[in-house]
């Protein structure tokens, strides 16, 4: 089984404990890239696929009104693919290219990487990747956010390491 196909212009980077492979089209790919790539790819089979950042946007908001979440959580920009696996509740989006995006109620800035995924439920989302929050001088990795209390509007976010943060979800809505 190939984990990632390297060919003889790729070069191998070790740094932090963190595989990074360089192309010369200069983009990076870090282990957590590829592995949500492969993510993707075992739950495309029965997913609803669309393209274009019209159609991408409309179904992603859709989605996440559906399921009781803030509509506006995944702000991105120039959406090239959006898909959703109803019976594993897995959901991907694919971007042209990471953007930041400040959320001025909170004045707390957002990255998205290039595919942000995660698997979704109501008033929860679980296995979240591609999503970092700057907290001072640094910039954490989100991996969850719900609803701890179902008669509160308090949005929980929730980090690999246990930090949580919460927030009112009106802070994510559409303007």
């Amino acid at each position: 089984m190939e984990w990632f196909p390297l060919n003889t212009h790729s070069q191998l980077l070790l740094s932090h404990q963190q595989i990074s492979y360089s192309f010369y089209n200069n983009q990076s790919y870090t282990n957590q890239d590829i592995m949500a790539s492969k993510t993707v790819e075992s739950h495309r089979a029965g997913a609803e696929v669309c393209h274009g950042d019209a159609e991408c946007r409309k179904k992603s908001v859709e989605l996440l009104g559906e399921l009781g979440l803030p509509r506006n959580l995944f702000p991105l920009v120039d959406i090239q693919e959006f898909g959703y696996n109803r019976t594993t509740g897995f959901m991907w989006l694919v971007q042209k290219k990471s953007t930041t995006y400040t959320f001025e109620k909170i004045k707390r800035k957002v990255s998205y990487a290039t595919e942000v995924s995660a698997f979704v439920g109501p008033r929860s989302i679980k296995k979240l990747s591609g999503v970092k929050t700057r907290e001072l001088l640094l910039w954490l990795t989100v991996s969850e956010m719900f609803f701890a209390d179902p008669t509160t509007k308090e949005l929980t976010f929730k980090t690999p390491t246990g930090i949580s943060d919460s927030c009112e979800a009106s802070v994510f809505d559409l303007e």
